[in-house]
């Protein structure tokens, strides 16, 4: 008997994704004042608020600025999303995690507590269709990706493929139709973010 059949269902953590450079914006994602805190902060309390063990993946360079969390330290340089994936499973093998990215300053309790209940453990990972995207592809970045996902991360990381939507998609990610499929907005621009800040400030959070 193997060790996923011993401790299933896998345990579940979250990882709040901060290390991105945010280049498009011009500043740190993760310091972005949405709800009144850091928004890495904000995602690190919603993820505690509904049971999880809380991980901020982060580059080197900014773990001195984030001394008390749990941290996931990047290994792979600029590997982006899937990069910081492949890191939390060396990390912990035997955990899922919850990912949370960010740039979705919409995401609230509400939605961690439905995606939490539609978790399908037997499946590479649980995400909602992206609205961007007409085939029905999974949002990686707001998903739980189980230990199973691991060997197709490893295995596109190797062949130079980072886009953390297809590896999903590859792991047979079971995918949901979202019904607020709005809390999956992100700003990742200085236009966006002011669009974002407006709909905040007036409680505008359909679209």
């Amino acid at each position: 008997m193997d060790t996923l059949t011993l401790n299933y269902p896998p345990p579940l953590n979250g990882l709040v994704l901060a290390g991105g450079r945010s280049r498009r914006m011009g500043q740190d994602k993760g310091l972005m004042n949405w709800h009144g805190k850091p928004q890495r902060l904000y995602l690190v309390e919603l993820l505690e608020r509904v049971g999880l063990l809380a991980y901020v993946s982060c580059r080197p360079e900014q773990a001195a600025q984030l001394v008390g969390q749990r941290l996931i330290i990047d290994m792979l340089p600029d590997a982006g999303p899937l990069g910081a994936l492949y890191s939390a499973f060396e990390a912990l093998p035997q955990v899922a995690w919850l990912v949370v990215a960010c740039d979705m300053p919409l995401i609230d309790e509400a939605a961690l507590r439905h995606l939490l209940a539609q978790r399908c453990p037997t499946a590479g990972g649980t995400a909602y269709r992206a609205p961007a995207f007409e085939d029905g592809s999974p949002d990686p970045l707001f998903a739980i990706w189980e230990p199973a996902s691991f060997p197709v991360i490893c295995q596109r990381l190797e062949a130079g493929q980072r886009c953390a939507r297809k590896a999903l998609l590859a792991a047979g990610a079971c995918i949901l139709e979202n019904p607020r499929p709005q809390v999956l907005a992100n700003a990742n621009t200085p236009e966006e973010a002011m669009q974002m800040a407006e709909r905040l400030k007036h409680g505008q959070r359909e679209v």
